[in-house]
């Protein structure tokens, strides 16, 4: 499928710079591996210590819940560098991009990432509105969405790599 003509033009002065100049070809793909890198690291340590939570004490959870709220804006930082940086790698050849299936594939994971993030957020929100009882159900939910997250960023990454070999 090809690009919008408009959005090839559009994107054309970016495609130059980017493709005579290493030095921010470098940069900003350091930006976004180093962006996924922020997020993904500490939102993969940050899942692995929710999937453990669910059979901890209460007062563990405790302090996991509490800890969990903090990782958010480090994440979404991480994510805002990797988007930005992701829609600058796209402007940079949008002919390629595309009418890339694993392109697509990738956005659509990223989709469901957030997606996914939301929801994980809505159970933290009910366990602290509950009180964090041990038999609250949303304790579950949390624990399904971190396994969901640390799928969701493998996936992702896999899609990216993919996309620098298929592309």
């Amino acid at each position: 499928m090809p690009a919008p003509t408009e959005l090839v033009q559009l994107a054309s002065p970016w495609e130059e710079l980017y493709s005579n100049s290493k030095g921010l070809e470098i940069f900003i793909t350091f930006l976004h591996v180093g962006g996924l890198l922020l997020a993904g690291g500490l939102a993969l340590a940050t899942d692995r210590s929710t999937l453990r939570a669910i059979r901890q004490a209460v007062h563990d959870r405790v302090q996991h819940l509490e800890a969990l709220s903090s990782v958010h804006k480090t994440v979404l930082a991480g994510l805002t560098i990797t988007f930005i940086s992701g829609v600058l790698l796209f402007l940079a050849d949008v002919k390629t991009f595309w009418g890339s299936w694993v392109f697509w594939l990738k956005m659509a994971l990223i989709l469901a990432l957030l997606i996914n993030g939301w929801m994980m957020t809505r159970a933290e929100r009910s366990l602290r509105a509950t009180g964090m009882r041990e038999e609250d159900r949303a304790w579950t939910h949390l624990h399904n969405t971190a396994a969901v997250s640390l799928v969701l960023w493998y996936a992702i990454t896999l899609a990216g790599v993919a996309l620098l070999n298929v592309s």
